[in-house]
């Protein structure tokens, strides 16, 4: 079992080039592979997430090639070009492989069973089967028709119209690549606006989808044409060094080409709110997603309300911007966010549980969390959870915590953003 041990620091300062997207990264593989041709992927997130995808389409029959480092070449083959894998696909603890890969799998003319490690098959996945089954698919899963490991038989299928009952852009990445397959038009509406890369490289792909508000819509049988496919900085890494850099007095970071699609950037949204002295310089838009530098130091924040239709936008910042929370003067609510129950671990309860034995004033709720701001947090032994985001958001909270914080079973960071630690070490430490 890994730990990591942090002690608190005075000051940040630094210029960072963070790891790719992570979301961005396992779609270019998904629909470079369901091209007609040969795409080329540059600045590829190589996390144990991404490679798993990589690796799955590997075994259904695409030719990948890894030119340089984060350099990927797919020989995509079409719609049609999967085939019928010799065994299950092992798919590890990515939740956005095993339900993307299903809305792909729901159209092939084969069967084949989707496997994960013990996480992975916690997560709900009859938010994907339902739909699918909608649409034409037979998907049979264990454990109330609601885990993994999934059966997917492929079927013709049909176009639906559906109410998606959470705002998530895999169940809704899902879909829009099953509807790829499907007879007629599908038709999709949102109750708030999700992360919407699979539409942006969809469209710079070449297919036609309509976007009218939270409705989609998009007929099947449009052909992908191949195009490169340049992956921006992630939002989500940068994420903790925001927050790092916001928390810790006297810092001044620089966070070099990060995506910035709208529908990922409230993290920075909030902690504008919440005080921070943040900027953004050198916007620029690659295959339509639009990214740029963002800078920003310390400044005293303050607690504030985040709900509503802004929680899909940073579901998976919350809990680093629980840190944020936790030394920020007055109170912050968070609600309406549920879904963090439902991730690799339950985040509400691991953030509440880690933070308190910090010294955070923080309580939980049934769909969030109520903090009352301290001066100071203090160094304890916490846990990871086996959650990278978890793990991550507990190294920030000990930077600047006083004394030594201890972060066990962190193995996890590997997942998302290998390397986490050699680049939070490349800041300058006051």
């Amino acid at each position: 079992m890994q730990k990591i041990t942090i002690t608190g620091c005075k000051s940040l300062r630094g210029i960072l080039q963070l790891p790719p997207d992570k979301s961005i990264s396992h779609r270019a593989v998904i629909l470079g592979a369901l091209s007609d041709g040969k795409v080329k992927v540059k600045n590829f997130l190589e996390s144990e997430d991404c490679l798993k995808t990589v690796r799955v389409f590997k075994t259904l029959g695409i030719k990948i090639e890894k030119k340089d480092p984060g350099e990927l070449l797919i020989h995509g083959n079409g719609l049609a070009g999967l085939k019928k894998p010799a065994r299950p696909l092992y798919l590890g603890n990515s939740g956005t492989t095993m339900r993307l890969l299903s809305g792909v799998l729901a159209g092939q003319n084969f069967e084949v069973k989707l496997t994960g490690d013990a996480s992975l098959s916690k997560r709900p996945m009859g938010r994907v089967i339902e739909p699918l089954r909608l649409m034409g698919a037979k998907v049979k899963a264990s454990k109330d028709n609601n885990f993994a490991p999934l059966t997917i038989k492929g079927e013709n299928l049909k176009g639906i119209r559906y109410r998606l009952p959470v705002a998530s852009a895999q169940v809704k990445s899902a879909l829009l690549l099953a509807a790829l397959f499907a007879r007629g038009k599908t038709r999709l509406i949102e109750p708030a606006k999700s992360r919407d890369h699979t539409e942006r490289m969809l469209k710079y792909l070449g297919i036609r989808i309509d976007i009218d508000g939270l409705k989609l819509s998009i007929t099947g049988g449009q052909r992908l044409r191949a195009k490169d496919i340049y992956i921006p900085a992630d939002i989500s890494s940068a994420a903790f060094f925001l927050v790092g850099a916001a928390t810790v007095a006297s810092s001044r970071i620089t966070l070099k080409s990060v995506g910035l699609n709208p529908t990922r950037t409230g993290i920075i949204k909030v902690l504008k709110r919440m005080g921070a002295q943040l900027e953004i310089k050198n916007r620029a838009t690659r295959n339509l997603e639009p990214g740029g530098d963002v800078k920003i130091g310390y400044g005293g924040l303050r607690g504030i309300h985040i709900k509503g239709d802004i929680i899909p936008r940073l579901i998976d910042e919350l809990p680093v911007l629980m840190v944020a929370a936790s030394l920020a003067k007055g109170k912050t609510i968070i609600e309406g966010a549920g879904e963090l129950r439902v991730k690799e671990t339950d985040r509400i309860k691991s953030m509440v549980i880690n933070l308190s034995k910090m010294g955070a004033r923080i309580e939980e709720k049934r769909d969030g969390v109520i903090i009352e701001g301290v001066e100071k947090l203090h160094g304890a032994t916490v846990k990871s959870y086996g959650d990278h985001r978890t793990a991550m958001s507990m190294i920030v909270a000990g930077l600047s915590a006083r004394g030594k914080t201890i972060i066990e079973n962190t193995e996890c960071i590997n997942t998302s953003f290998p390397g986490f630690l050699k680049t939070l070490k490349i800041l300058t430490f006051l």
